[in-house]
């Protein structure tokens, strides 16, 4: 069964995405990052690639021709993932086809519609019989 982590909290929904995925890249676990709104995605993408300011998480679109040799993968449909591992998810919605996943990753900003519709996941996830595992993002 997936496990589910919700990441709740954060002052800013992509930077602390951008962490996540920077701490999955340094333990070379590869993520796709569920992203069907086009504004996220390309938001995202401008800021992998600035942040860590040292560094650089190395990512694509999924569909891109280099996708399947790169870690972390921006999507914004889940038809045919490249890896069965990680995801996560940056919509507002319960992603399509998320159990196939090992595990799924939830991030929640603080704005009220991200919130309303985080709870919403919750229930979907909990009535059907999945564990949830909460992490405290905020003041961090």
């Amino acid at each position: 069964m997936t496990q589910i982590f919700f990441y709740h909290g954060a002052k800013d929904k992509l930077a602390a995405a951008c962490a996540l995925l920077g701490k999955a890249w340094g333990q070379r676990k590869p993520v796709v990052v569920y992203a069907p709104v086009a504004a996220v995605a390309d938001g995202l993408d401008r800021l992998l690639w600035t942040q860590p300011a040292t560094g650089f998480i190395p990512h694509c679109r999924a569909d891109s021709q280099l996708a399947a040799e790169t870690p972390i993968l921006i999507a914004d449909q889940l038809d045919n993932p490249p890896q069965d591992e990680r995801l996560m998810n940056l919509g507002l919605e319960v992603p399509p086809n998320f159990s196939r996943f090992q595990s799924l990753i939830e991030v929640v900003g603080e704005e009220a519609e991200d919130r309303a519709a985080a709870r919403d996941r919750v229930r979907f996830y909990k009535d059907r019989g999945y564990a949830i595992q909460y992490f405290d993002l905020a003041g961090k």
